[in-house]
């Protein structure tokens, strides 16, 4: 019996310590290097690596892109795959080309929300064909300081309600493409003089300030659904005088989580920036950061190798066992982690495979499941090319001439379609030059001579006269016959339709106009 309580209490034992490695290691959010997965990634996500970045050195097209999430996610379905594509200056698409999608500036500039809405929509499109879920965008940062070294276009603009309101936009036409919008750099980067990846920087005004110029366009982007938030690497003495944003609990928890009522991912910004690398180190500063209430550590722009991970990985495990980080902050940040993984995974099990990737030329994911999309500009344009008409409405047509019927050169009868409201005026008095005439073995139509003649029952605009007066000469007030002459049929010619004798010539042009 005792030998079976030892058996029990090490087999639990090492569970836990299974466990607390896995959590560890869900996480991390590494880089790596080259344009195909190297062994150790793929032996970390076996293990329990939930995430992974991607950066310019990893893309060299669409069609390799593509073939690289397919190879991870051969080894973990429900990785995210996060990325950097900001379009403008920042890409990873089309790092070697630079963008075809305009940045957040000259979105701002603009300052046409649909617009914003639908290039995010379309950019996170070709994210989602390519296999990425998870996209560290957009920048709600408020440009106040012009001489910012690492904003200025990446921000919608200095004004706070266009920058809200663009933010808002753009999370919503990213996550309708079913990749997560990942809002950046709480608690704004904006009125800052200093790159955070070179020092510390540091934001020196009051609550009051920070509250209605920085902290609006956060809230817009949390009002609108934000799936994750990044932190930034900034000193801000008025909400934490000792530590930077991405490791205060009062920020990230006090501010962020229990005031503002965000309850999605937390992810930090580059640990191996200097702003925390050369004041704490990567290893106390994520820990620090899982404590504080970060639930991901982004780390690999520089750093980006199996060490790392492993590095950072220990560094969690040790501080859990000396108490300085409790194991129920990081169990609930890796299951945060696990939930946007699920999310992502959602409208990909719903869409079945995607086709092509990049440029939105090979069909592939127009959306999430029940929702509607915005139109791709270029589809009217290609069905243009194609010679495609809209198909036309009923009733278009004056005296509710919505059908109408004409005789083939054998005489049989056929329907076709109501012409559109621009072109009835053809229809009605014939074909010009060039055009085909109906029922005449598909000769080319004579140029009429003189001016067009309308309908006796028609005015010049086409709308239907009023009656005048008592019918006369046996025939209807619209002009048509009236009796049983209206229902003889007419002569056939096996080869030229009906008769011109019966009808008194141009008997055909006469039953169109008539409408028979």
């Amino acid at each position: 019996m005792t030998q079976r309580s030892t058996l029990a209490r090490g087999t639990t034992a090492s569970s836990a310590q299974d466990g607390l490695t896995r959590d560890a290691l869900t996480v991390l959010q590494p880089g790596f290097t080259g344009t195909t997965a190297p062994d150790w990634l793929l032996r970390r996500l076996g293990e329990g690596l939930a995430s992974v970045g991607l950066f310019g050195r990893n893309i060299a097209s669409p069609d390799q892109l593509a073939a690289l999430t397919a190879q991870l996610r051969a080894e973990r379905d429900d990785i995210l795959v996060a990325i950097d594509e900001e379009g403008g200056d920042v890409t990873r698409l089309e790092v070697r080309t630079g963008s075809s999608f305009p940045g957040n500036h000259a979105l701002g500039a603009v300052d046409d929300v649909q617009l914003t809405r639908d290039v995010a929509f379309e950019l996170g499109r070709r994210l989602a064909q390519c296999g990425v879920n998870l996209n560290w965008a957009p920048s709600a940062d408020v440009n106040a300081n012009p001489d910012n070294p690492v904003i200025g276009v990446r921000s919608f603009g200095a004004d706070t309600a266009l920058v809200a309101r663009h933010t808002a936009a753009y999370v919503e036409g990213m996550q309708s493409a079913g990749v997560a919008a990942c809002t950046k750099h709480f608690p704004g980067h904006g009125d800052t003089g200093v790159d955070s990846h070179h020092d510390m920087p540091r934001i020196d005004v009051g609550l009051d300030v920070l509250h209605a110029r920085d902290l609006a366009p956060f809230r817009a982007a949390i009002a609108a659904g934000s799936r994750a938030v990044m932190s930034a690497h900034i000193l801000v003495p008025a909400l934490d005088p000792d530590r930077p944003a991405t490791l205060s609990r009062r920020i990230l928890t006090g501010l962020l989580r229990e005031e503002l009522g965000y309850d999605g991912l937390i992810v930090t910004d580059g640990m191996e920036m200097q702003a925390i690398s050369a004041t704490y180190g990567i290893e106390r500063g994520s820990v620090l950061a899982i404590a504080a209430g970060a639930d991901a550590i982004c780390v690999g722009g520089g750093l980006a190798d199996d060490d790392t991970v492993l590095r950072l990985r220990d560094a969690l495990v040790t501080a859990v066992r000396a108490g300085d980080l409790a194991e129920e902050r990081l169990a609930d940040a890796a299951t945060r982690v696990r939930e946007l993984a699920a999310w992502t995974a959602a409208p990909r099990a719903a869409s079945g495979a995607r086709r092509g990737c990049g440029d939105g030329r090979h069909g592939g994911h127009r959306g999430r499941p029940g929702r509607r999309t915005p139109r791709d500009p270029g589809d009217a344009r290609r069905r243009h090319r194609a010679g495609h008409r809209p198909r036309p409405r009923r009733g278009l047509l004056p005296g509710g001439q919505h059908r109408r019927r004409r005789r083939d050169p054998v005489g049989r009868r056929r329907r076709t379609r109501t012409p559109p409201a621009r072109h009835h005026h053809r229809f009605l008095h014939g074909p010009g030059r060039g055009h085909r005439r109906p029922g005449r073995g598909g000769r080319p139509a004579r140029r009429r001579r003189g001016p067009r003649r309308t309908p006796p029952h028609l005015d010049v605009l086409g709308a239907r006269r009023p009656p005048r007066g008592p019918p006369r000469h046996g025939r209807r007030r619209d002009g048509r016959p009236a009796g049983p002459a209206a229902r003889r049929p007419a002569h056939r010619h096996p080869r030229s339709g009906p008769s011109l004798r019966r009808r008194g010539g141009g008997g055909h042009r006469r039953n169109l106009i008539a409408g028979r």
